[in-house]
């Protein structure tokens, strides 16, 4: 049984919340706590899988009791529930918090948004890899980051310009997504485009998260730099190839956008496993090479999940989209889902195998690359050569 606590310092607020949430007792065990001191107190003895907080509350605010949450209970799942409006509050949940929902919240909303955080939480069951809930961002392109913060600091910042940046890097276009699918924004439908994300967002907004709220870092790498800009080069050409193979297929735009930022996204677990445990991602790959496997497999018999689910856990978390947090867990393992026909996953898994075929790599990645047997129950076995010529297209231009 899962264990979510809720922490609000206005107890009718949480007489209501139990009285809105008590058909999942049996689903949930739930505790209710009217501040953040006690919450923190409740949590250095009994084990929370979730915390719900409000935000503005006195003594420590929902700020404050996330960012000690990450530090102490890094793999809790942090979610801020509240009223308040102020854009500069809720920008500093950027970091503590992986996602905002505002009050008032109907039950369904809430039990879905906890329900998903808690099924993502099964994707990794190692303790080697706890600290992923407690990341703030990924390790941006140095180059696309040193450029964005100029452009953004200039007199006239250029949105086309800006918009062009942050659609080139996993890193920040993983967050604005997280940003603008938050409730705050109170929009009808997920974003899953870099592109409308900034343009809902706005050049003002943006500039808050890029200067002020520290949404994007660059991680020192050192010597793995090189690796970061294969990871980058291998992911732009991926969403590219994605994003043609749905156009192609006469896919709608929506599905051509979700093709574009899943493809992109899809290795983001790399930059997880590069930034944090670089060493073990490097004796995963050496390991792969020398016993002729895919490099997924290895990492998960070491770590105790690969690249592809770690960077869908991180995403999933942080309230991207489902069909986007699909696409990058089973990008390896499409017949975990076994789609039927063309799917966003499909043209993902296509995509990085083709990729991986024209970029020459290493016999550990290009057997993580198509898989016959899903080609054949997706019935998609004739189109793959269709595809083939898209890629070699794009190898050419």
């Amino acid at each position: 049984m899962r264990r979510v606590l809720f922490v609000d310092d206005e107890p009718r607020v949480l007489q209501g919340l139990q009285r809105m949430l008590r058909p999942l007792r049996d689903e949930w065990e739930m505790t209710f706590i009217e501040s953040g001191q006690a919450a923190l107190d409740h949590m250095t003895e009994h084990h929370v899988d979730v915390i719900v907080s409000d935000m503005r509350m006195p003594g420590m605010d929902g700020a404050q009791l996330l960012t000690a949450v990450t530090k102490q209970h890094p793999n809790v799942v942090r979610i801020v529930l509240s009223g308040q409006a102020d854009k500069e509050a809720v920008l500093r949940t950027l970091g503590p918090s992986h996602q905002y929902l505002s009050k008032p919240c109907d039950a369904d909303t809430l039990k879905t948004t906890i329900s998903r955080a808690c099924a993502l939480q099964d994707l990794l069951h190692s303790e080697r890899l706890s600290f992923v809930a407690s990341l703030k961002n990924l390790p941006s392109v140095p180059k696309l980051y040193q450029e964005i913060v100029k452009e953004l600091r200039s007199q006239e910042p250029s949105v086309p310009h800006v918009t062009r940046l942050v659609q080139q890097d996993m890193a920040m276009t993983a967050k604005v997504l997280q940003v603008v699918n938050s409730a705050y924004f109170g929009l009808r439908r997920q974003v899953t485009s870099a592109a409308m994300a900034v343009n809902f967002l706005g050049l003002e907004n943006v500039r808050s998260i890029v200067l002020f709220a520290n949404a994007f870092s660059q991680v020192d790498l050192g010597a793995s730099k090189g690796a970061l800009d294969r990871i980058w080069g291998h992911s732009m050409s991926v969403g590219r190839l994605a994003q043609d193979i749905a156009k192609q297929e006469g896919q709608t735009k929506q599905i051509v956008d979700d093709a574009l930022t899943a493809g992109l996204l899809h290795d983001c677990g790399k930059l997880v496993l590069l930034a944090n445990l670089g060493q073990e991602l490097v004796e995963a790959t050496r390991r792969a090479k020398d016993e002729d496997r895919a490099l997924h497999e290895v990492e998960t018999e070491m770590l105790g999940a690969s690249h592809a689910e770690v960077g869908a856990y991180l995403l999933g978390i942080w309230g991207l989209p489902g069909q986007i947090v699909e696409a990058v867990a089973f990008h390896h393992t499409p017949l975990d889902i076994a789609p039927r026909g063309i799917s966003l996953l499909g043209m993902v898994h296509v995509a990085n195998g083709l990729v991986l075929e024209d970029q020459g790599t290493e016999a550990e990645e290009r057997r993580s690359g198509i898989d016959l047997e899903f080609l054949s129950q997706s019935d998609l076995q004739t189109r793959i050569e269709a595809w083939r010529g898209l890629s070699v297209q794009a190898k050419k231009g």
